[in-house]
């Protein structure tokens, strides 16, 4: 393969096995003072007045036409499903990362509204099969290789949103807001996370036993393309052979289907060369197709928290994760009030251990992670005022913290609430989130 820039092609160097790890180590970890906060908000798109209906492909295309005249600061684009997500600008605070992001919902919402459709904030859709709207090669061999696995990677790419959390890597030296901390507690608090904000527990109308089903839908996709790394003191390392040992999702060709290998890693793929040999474009590609619920970008997206009900439903889990990890007292006590948990991980990478399951299927009526949560949302608390949070944002965490965390409850709980009411009434013919 060849890329063509301003008109010529230009042909691509094969990479080595050690190049491999210097590029990772290089790029996924850039490490500095915590300065800068992001947000990836994903949501489902649903009929405004009957959100049970599915939205016809060619009304999804409409509007979203519509919406790409719209200007906005984030960046907007399309998951395979229809689902929309938008991506804020790096900030320098948590207010301007808030400030920005909802401007831009409330224009894109403005035109949906105008076409009858609305933004759910939903992790999994409690109604709608998978139904893949987007139609390119990319999602085509994404499709074929989850296929696999069983339905889980469909549902993943059609039926599931999130709030993702962006933060910056941390200190190259040790302490709390160093790397090697910052991505320990990442993958500990991220189980604190799943819990304290599972929104997902239905799907085709009924309770699926899991109050997180998205995050149960990344775990069956498989610890090759859905899982982390083991955790050492060498976060750079232990994330640059996952890399290389992780399976390949597809090589792109310029023209016609591209190939879906099975059982070939990008290490392997180095060795053989075959079908053709791997190059710096191909690696870069590699790591957008693995989903850990931690994943170095040069910054750390923490990808594990369900997309949150209400238009500002998002804002409490970015405050929180910004505050227990920008804000070096907090980070302290978050990391000492998690540090029990991990005897529960067995030493086992997330999301494919006892603690994050634990997690997903139960959230907070588990007693221990009840206990760390609520630490962690008062510690967040105390901390937001340092980082600038304005009084709304402060009184959305503490009913968060009040509503749910106290009582053992995540939104979850609420939406199983209303469909026990509703299927008392109706059957389940009328539920709505």
């Amino acid at each position: 393969m060849s890329d063509s820039v301003g008109g010529c092609t230009r042909p691509r160097t094969s990479l080595s096995e050690a190049e491999v790890e210097a590029l990772v180590r290089g790029i996924c970890f850039k490490t500095g003072p915590p300065r800068r906060l992001g947000v990836e908000v994903e949501w489902l798109v649903h009929e405004l007045r009957a959100p049970q209906l599915p939205v016809t492909p060619e009304r999804l295309e409409a509007a979203y036409a519509a919406l790409r005249t719209v200007p906005l600061r984030s960046a907007l684009t399309v998951e395979p499903g229809g689902q929309l997500e938008l991506s804020s600008p790096p900030a320098a605070s948590l207010m301007e990362c808030v400030g920005t992001v909802s401007a831009d919902l409330d224009a894109v919402r403005a035109v949906l509204r105008a076409d009858g459709l609305a933004l759910v904030g939903l992790g999994q859709d409690p109604w709608h099969e998978p139904r893949r709207f987007l139609r390119q090669p990319r999602y085509d061999a994404m499709e074929a290789c989850l296929d696999r696995t069983g339905p889980a990677g469909r549902s993943m790419m059609c039926t599931s949103a999130s709030v993702q959390v962006c933060l910056d890597a941390g200190h190259e030296e040790p302490g709390p807001l160093g790397l090697v901390r910052r991505w320990w507690l990442a993958h500990h608090l991220g189980a604190v996370l799943v819990a304290a904000f599972a929104n997902s527990p239905l799907a085709g109308h009924r309770p699926t036993g899991w109050l997180s089903t998205r995050q149960l839908t990344w775990t069956r996709i498989g610890a090759g393309r859905a899982g982390g790394p083991r955790l050492d003191t060498d976060p750079r390392g232990a994330w640059a052979r996952h890399v290389l040992d992780s399976p390949v999702m597809c090589v792109r060709r310029d023209r016609g289907p591209w190939d879906v290998p099975e059982g070939l890693t990008f290490r392997d793929w180095i060795r053989t060369g075959a079908p053709r040999p791997p190059t710096r474009e191909d690696l870069d590609y590699h790591v957008t197709t693995l989903f850990p619920p931690v994943r170095p970008r040069g910054h750390l997206e923490l990808r594990m928290i369900d997309a949150q009900p209400g238009d500002d439903g998002w804002i409490v889990p970015l405050a929180v994760t910004a505050a227990l990890f920008d804000d070096p007292e907090a980070t302290e006590t978050a990391y000492r009030a998690v540090k029990p948990l991990a005897e529960r991980t067995l030493g086992l990478p997330a999301p494919h251990n006892p603690l994050w399951l634990d997690a997903a299927r139960g959230g907070l009526a588990d007693a221990e992670l009840r206990e760390v949560a609520v630490t962690c949302f008062t510690t967040a608390l105390d901390a937001l005022p340092r980082l600038g949070a304005a009084p709304g944002v402060i009184e959305a965490v503490t009913a968060h913290l009040d509503r749910y965390v106290v009582l053992g409850r995540c939104p979850a709980d609420d939406l199983l609430d209303r469909q026990r009411a509703t299927n008392g009434r109706t059957h389940g013919k009328d539920f709505r989130p």
